[in-house]
């Protein structure tokens, strides 16, 4: 796995320059690397092995995300929702973003993606765990979830894959809350991420940049109002219809919120 940056079809009402996990291949440890500081891989170890210890977990979150147009100019999109899991094969998310409202349902067998605006829904058949059903959106829609990566068992192994370098530069704050900051650097990326202090070291601030894209545009991501092990029933995760919801054959740029017209002047 490595760290990148992708051009892609839209997911959730956001621009087409997203900032991903893609996988390329086996990930390698950070510790194989001699340039990642002890204490950022002590960090990442922590927060990984508290993420993977809980069963189910709940989170607010905002995304910002830059776009390039052709002719240079930086715009950034902004969109926000909240995300529930329930481990191994669970997901339910929420966004509301400039271009579309949306919502996903993994309840183990299948994928839906309802647009709210549109009131319209298409479904993906996957079955499996909450991993299953990243790569059934990558390889069958072309669509990434902001921020999926961190809900999966591995976040050390997937995040630090193809990083060839680390620091840790102490404490700050990050919406009052304590956090361990860190910085890595790949080959085509460097990212930042920003840990809670304490006994329950969670992601609070996440920063992907493109280095060899044009104005080195980036992605990031803030993950407020954690709870861990929330009670969440399995039927909390099925889709039902709303009233006169429209299935359709396919999900497509009417549900996503599609912005190509407005954003490739």
């Amino acid at each position: 796995m490595r760290l990148s940056l992708r051009i892609s079809t839209l997911l959730l009402g956001l621009p087409l320059l997203v900032a991903v996990v893609v996988a390329t291949g086996r990930p390698e440890p950070a510790s194989a690397q001699s340039k990642v500081e002890p204490e950022a891989e002590m960090t990442m170890r922590a927060m990984s092995a508290y993420l993977s210890g809980l069963q189910s977990f709940a989170a607010d979150y905002d995304v910002d995300m830059e776009y390039v147009t052709r002719d240079a100019e930086k715009l950034q999109f902004s969109a926000s929702g909240k995300i529930e899991v329930s481990r191994p094969d669970k997901v339910h998310m929420v966004r509301h973003g400039g271009f579309a409202d949306l919502e996903l349902y993994f309840d183990g067998k299948k994928i839906t993606l309802l647009g709210t605006r549109a009131n319209a829904y298409g479904e993906l058949e996957a079955k499996g765990t909450i991993g299953d059903a990243l790569d059934a959106l990558r390889s069958e829609m072309g669509l990434e979830l902001p921020g999926g990566d961190l809900l999966l068992p591995n976040v050390y192994d997937v995040l630090m894959a193809d990083t060839h370098s680390g620091a840790y530069w102490g404490t700050t704050r990050v919406g009052g809350i304590e956090c361990h900051y860190l910085a890595f650097r790949g080959a085509d990326v460097d990212w930042q991420i920003w840990i809670s202090t304490g006994d329950k070291p969670l992601p609070i601030k996440l920063v992907i940049t493109s280095k060899w894209v044009t104005a080195s545009p980036q992605y990031s991501i803030r993950l407020t109002n954690w709870k861990a092990n929330p009670e969440l029933s399995a039927g909390h995760f099925d889709f039902k219809p709303p009233a006169g919801a429209r299935k359709l054959d396919e999900v497509s740029a009417e549900i996503v919120g599609e912005p190509n017209a407005r954003t490739s002047k």
